[in-house]
């Protein structure tokens, strides 16, 4: 009689463990945008294909007329040697668009992710994220025309998966951890179970303070100047999060945006709309980071952000991959958009059809 009540509590708990494993697969199908059905639109033309590889994060300035972008080949696949890449200059006053290398003499390994951007005088200040082996930090620099000079290197233990930055002045930042945890069960949990405990990070000058926490998969990061608001992607949950920066830099959270895709980099346009780099299906991303897949889809959302829950969210540009695989980031400058990616070879320039 014991083996018998022993073996019928061993099914149950086996039929328990088999319907809660059935549920964490469904729910990783279902949130990471696997179901969904991509179709190619966007009202407008490709008027070209820049040659230039992993270009995952670009920023403007609309006043002086030229990008800079952030490039590493193999940014996603796994490598044991050091990258070198490097940021890039664009004029974008005459329709050549032939990117400029700004870091040819910088000698140390660099692979930057993330950029920001800020004119103080005549003299703009650049931070960019940078990942080499066994290693994170944010490199600092100065751009005074088309040349570019290192200032320092900023390294910290907060520092644990640094992806994105948003420079406020020539002192502070603000950075988001995609991360909490580097490898392990905790690691998976956090790719494909969606655990919320990536953060935000502000930096004074001097101290670093975590701002944000439980956020899946914190990464770009971008701020509403004129309304002292802070938009926070959180490309694992499909959601925009959007904070109020307090007197003391902390941040109050507002809302989450259900933008039904994998959101990544964010960007302004003039009218202070949220332009938005996205991966609709992330299982198929994350497949083609690992070189199982050819292509992965792209997609540009713009977000028109008013106030707590009056928003209006557009889709601007969708396809498989075939023209450009796996958007992070798209920068309007006028009728063009600018729009790069993980690790594709060529990033592109749209250009939109007047309404």
């Amino acid at each position: 009689m014991l083996y018998f009540y022993k073996m019928k509590y061993l099914k149950k708990f086996l039929l328990l463990l088999f319907l809660g494993l059935l549920i964490f697969v469904a729910n990783i199908f279902i949130s990471t945008g696997f179901f969904r059905t991509i179709e190619n639109k966007f009202e407008g033309e490709i008027i070209k294909k820049i040659n230039l590889p992993g270009a995952e994060d670009i920023v403007i300035s609309r006043k002086d007329s030229f990008a800079i972008i952030s490039s590493t080949k193999g940014r996603a696949l796994p490598s044991t040697n050091e990258e070198f890449g490097g940021l890039y200059y664009l004029d974008l006053k005459n329709d050549n668009y032939e990117p400029i290398s700004l870091t040819a003499d910088f000698k140390k390994p660099f692979a930057p992710h993330g950029i920001s951007m800020v004119k103080m005088d005549s003299i703009y200040k650049i931070l960019a994220i940078s990942h080499t082996e066994n290693s994170h930090s944010i490199e600092v620099f100065e751009l005074n025309g088309q040349k570019l000079e290192h200032q320092k290197t900023l390294k910290h233990e907060s520092m644990v998966s640094p992806n994105d930055v948003k420079i406020i002045d020539e002192h502070r930042f603000y950075y988001t951890n995609d991360h909490k945890y580097t490898k392990g069960i905790m690691r998976f949990l956090e790719d494909y179970g969606g655990l919320s405990v990536s953060n935000v990070v502000y930096f004074d000058g001097e101290n670093y303070t975590e701002v944000a926490h439980g956020i899946a998969y914190a990464n770009g990061i971008n701020i509403d100047e004129k309304r002292n608001l802070l938009f926070v992607a959180s490309p694992r949950k499909f959601l925009v999060k959007v904070f109020k920066i307090k007197d003391d830099n902390s941040l109050e959270f507002i809302e989450n945006i259900d933008c039904k895709t994998g959101v990544d980099n964010i960007e302004f346009d003039v009218d202070g709309n949220l332009w938005i780099g996205s991966h609709p299906n992330l299982i198929h991303f994350a497949e083609y980071a690992k070189g199982n897949k050819k292509i992965s889809p792209s997609e540009i959302i713009k977000i028109n952000y008013k106030e707590k829950g009056d928003y209006i969210i557009e889709q601007i540009y969708m396809e498989d991959g075939t023209e450009m695989s796996a958007s992070t980031v798209a920068v309007t400058f006028g009728d063009l958009i600018l729009t790069g990616n993980v690790m594709d070879k060529h990033f592109l320039i749209l250009k939109r059809t007047p309404n």
